[in-house]
């Protein structure tokens, strides 16, 4: 990768034709950009921030993701056990990630706020002291996380096995008992 490309604004522009050109990207914002089921692979974003952009089904092979934030993007069925995950670190800010995959990744102090996370894979994932605040967990799969001391006590439609995960010192709201029992078929009136 020769190109270095730093303190730039990406405005409005389709991507899903022509990628956008294969470089090291730092403190750079994309906004309004569509990245769909194009190509960001072996790409490096450093310190940056994309607004209201289309990721949904991009190749993210060896991509570098390190302190960028997401915010107000659309990033359904996208694979991140894929990237480079080397100093790997994001936050998601009303973000629509369904059908994602986080598989056996480690993103220890994670945060998630206002997303939609409909069926995202969570498999083996280490995600200690991370923060899902007001997030939908529907149907997202938990099997052999690490949720040691996350907060999920404002996200909703949690259904996880405590038996098959590490939730120690994990916080739940009482709203969440139901899913926290539902292989034992135990009905929980609140």
């Amino acid at each position: 990768m020769s190109d270095f490309i730093c303190d730039q604004i990406f405005r409005p522009k389709n991507y899903t034709k022509s990628p956008l050109p294969r470089a090291s990207y730092e403190n750079c914002t994309f906004e309004g950009c569509d990245f769909s089921n194009g190509y960001l692979d072996s790409q490096n974003f450093m310190e940056c921030t994309f607004i209201d952009c289309n990721l949904s089904n991009a190749n993210l092979t060896n991509t570098t993701f390190n302190e960028v934030d997401f915010k107000h993007c659309k990033m359904m069925g996208l694979k991140f056990e894929d990237c480079n995950d080397f100093l790997m670190n994001f936050s998601f800010v009303d973000c629509i990630l369904n059908l994602t995959s986080f598989y056996e990744l480690t993103l220890k102090n994670q945060c998630f706020t206002d997303c939609k996370l409909i069926s995202v894979d969570f498999s083996k994932t280490i995600l200690n002291n991370s923060k899902f605040e007001n997030c939908d967990l529907e149907k997202a799969i938990f099997s052999g996380t690490s949720l040691i001391k996350a907060d999920l006590s404002s996200s909703y439609n949690i259904v996880l096995d405590p038996e098959k995960n590490k939730l120690t010192n994990a916080h739940f709201s009482l709203e969440a008992l139901p899913g926290l029992l539902v292989k034992h078929k135990i009905k929980v009136t609140i």
